[in-house]
């Protein structure tokens, strides 16, 4: 997952709690599979990485939610670091001793962040109106998020690369713009991520990689021979009359079946309510 953006409104008593637009890019032959519930977790609504074993994005029927991007920093990549899409599922499936909450989670991650090659985890509980945030590469230690529009890439949170600007205001229009009663549908929010734009030379960020591959990273829709944006996600959550209603919607190049479509034009669509606690 390497463009993510959200608007977080955790003082909301009606409408919308949180928005999210995101996109996964990754290399083209790392099979996966697509949005579903976890056989072997049932109450997991997520893809899952069939390499690695992790996910990147995923939620509950509880209220966790959970999202992974990749830190970009060639020079320190290790072949033989553990998985990062674990930290993701780890949160999601809630393993015995594992601290309840996101910030304690987190805190958790960060005493073993140094075994991992560079990551931004974002994890949350809708029911406890908290989201947190940790990057294991800088001096930031984790933190709750603050009410507003974020957004991450493959740098620390909000870092201003053009692509994420661009998206972040682009969400925050679409959230502000919409009535509560009838908000913007999920399609139009997949639409704005799936934009082949690349930034001018002038725009782009020096992350240690060649200036081609740069601009070609530098759209929020990545396109390349073997990488490029592998499916892209909105989720709204929605308090309703004392609910909390998802919806979560995936457009992807993988049907199920592992044979790549591009650009991909599978769709998955779920809506639950959450489980009381």
């Amino acid at each position: 997952m390497c463009l993510i953006v959200f608007d977080w409104r955790p003082h909301a008593t009606d409408g919308a709690l949180f928005t999210l637009a995101a996109n996964r890019d990754e290399f083209l032959r790392r099979t996966a599979d697509p949005l579903h519930w976890w056989h072997d977790a049932p109450d997991v609504l997520a893809g899952r990485d069939l390499v690695g074993g992790g996910t990147w994005l995923g939620m509950t029927r509880g209220g966790r939610f959970a999202a992974l991007t990749n830190y970009r920093a060639p020079h320190e990549m290790r072949p033989d670091a553990p998985t990062r899409g674990t930290l993701v599922s780890a949160w999601l499936t809630g393993a015995e001793g594992q601290p309840d909450t996101p910030l304690g989670y987190l805190a958790e991650v960060a005493r073993n962040g140094s075994l991992y090659n560079g990551f931004n985890l974002v994890v949350g509980d809708w029911t406890r109106r908290e989201l947190a945030w940790y990057c294991n590469r800088g001096d930031l230690a984790p933190a709750l998020l603050p009410e507003g529009t974020h957004g991450i890439s493959n740098a620390v949170l909000d870092t201003p690369w053009p692509k994420l600007v661009k998206k972040r205001a682009e969400l925050a229009r679409l959230v502000d713009g919409a009535a509560p009663a009838a908000p913007a549908p999920l399609e139009r929010f997949v639409a704005m991520m799936r934009d082949p734009q690349i930034a001018r030379d002038d725009e782009l960020p020096a992350t240690g990689i060649p200036l081609e591959r740069e601009r070609a990273l530098s759209a929020a829709f990545i396109e390349t021979p073997e990488y490029g944006t592998r499916g892209t996600t909105a989720v709204r959550v929605s308090l309703n009359g004392g609910r909390v209603e998802v919806e979560a919607l995936e457009r992807s190049d993988d049907n199920g079946s592992h044979r790549i479509t591009r650009p991909g034009d599978f769709e998955r669509r779920e809506a639950f309510a959450l489980a009381a606690r």
